[in-house]
């Protein structure tokens, strides 16, 4: 997983193109890009793109989501979630980060693990 890089169009290794529709589950290990209609199960430890014209219904498992387009479902991030407008999201989120940009229409409930907490030595 990268951290905090600019994403290049050749880090990219799948695309589904505006006016696309898939229906099923998808597992990938690098970037994928969404851009049409999905609707099923995503699972990755990479990231997931979906842009402004994507309309995802589903459960996602991924390592970072940046997302632009409409979503309705579970999120489960890893890493971290970034929001960015025109997004809409209505569903549950889990991540340690999450980023919401000024615009992003959100309707969810949010669940963040703090710090792990480090066991105390106790001594008698």
């Amino acid at each position: 997983m990268r951290k905090d890089q600019a994403i290049d169009k050749g880090d990219i290794k799948a695309f589904l193109g505006p006016g696309s529709q898939f229906e099923g589950k998808l597992l990938f290990d690098e970037i994928v890009r969404l851009d049409g209609r999905f609707s099923g199960e995503i699972v990755s430890k990479d990231t997931l793109i979906v842009g402004q014209e994507a309309e995802i219904e589903a459960e996602v498992t991924v390592g970072t989501l940046i997302l632009s387009g409409r979503f309705k479902g579970n999120i489960k991030a890893g890493c971290k979630v970034d929001l960015r407008a025109p997004a809409r999201v209505e569903g549950n989120i889990e991540t340690p980060v999450l980023v919401v940009e000024e615009g992003v229409i959100l309707n969810s409930t949010l669940h963040m693990d703090g710090a792990k907490k480090v066991p105390v030595n106790k001594t008698s």
